[in-house]
């Protein structure tokens, strides 16, 4: 299951700067909060922490688990960075689960980012549990599947920035994107590790 290098850079910069983005919030400065939600956010300070600490490190480390050199030339060091890896989708997804019942868009965007953390939760723990196993093509499929739900915190930000580019309201186009960011995202990796598998067992055709 390889990415190309154009699709890896893409998405490595694209992690960086929400990483870049989102540590802002480490200051617990009010003025960098989302303003809609800044007065939650001044309540909820230790779970908006725990969410975004977590977040971000798995942000930051999960794109180079795709990078086949690391995994072929350091593999003591990949599995190290897998291990920070799903300790930051585990603090992650608490965060989020704490933070849902308040978030910006009442309860419709709260159960989205709720489904979101605990589909994240389920994810990190079949990758875990499949490489325990040693079955690693499993164990693969299960962290792109993974990943794609924390680059979640991506399409988010670029969803949530095109709809209200497009003049629609904040509120209805946060709530849909509660949904939206990760949902396809979570789609489109189950589609796409399905068919490299089915690939794969088929192996080549055979010669005419």
């Amino acid at each position: 299951m390889r990415i190309t290098r154009a699709g890896w850079a893409i998405m490595t910069m694209l992690s960086t700067l929400i990483v870049v983005i989102s540590a802002k919030y480490f200051r617990l400065d009010p003025e960098a909060f989302f303003e809609e939600q800044r007065d939650t956010y001044l309540t909820h300070q230790v779970p908006l922490a725990i969410h975004i600490s977590g977040a971000i490190t798995a942000l930051a480390v999960g794109p180079w688990q795709f990078s086949e050199r690391l995994r072929a030339r350091e593999p003591r060091r990949h599995r190290r960075i897998g291990v920070v890896y799903l300790l930051g989708c585990l603090t992650g997804a608490v965060g989020a689960l704490l933070l849902a019942p308040v978030a910006y868009g009442g309860a419709v965007a709260g159960l989205g980012f709720a489904c979101l953390a605990v589909a994240w939760l389920i994810t990190g723990a079949m990758g875990l549990r499949t490489v325990l196993a040693g079955r690693i093509a499993d164990h693969r499929r299960w962290m792109i599947r993974s990943f794609a739900l924390t680059f979640a915190a991506v399409t988010l930000r670029l969803m949530v920035l095109a709809a209200t580019t497009a003049g629609l309201g904040l509120r209805p186009a946060y709530t849909a994107v509660a949904w939206l960011c990760w949902v396809p995202n979570l789609l489109l990796a189950c589609w796409f590790t399905r068919t490299r598998a089915r690939i794969r067992r088929a192996g080549p055709a055979d010669p005419a």
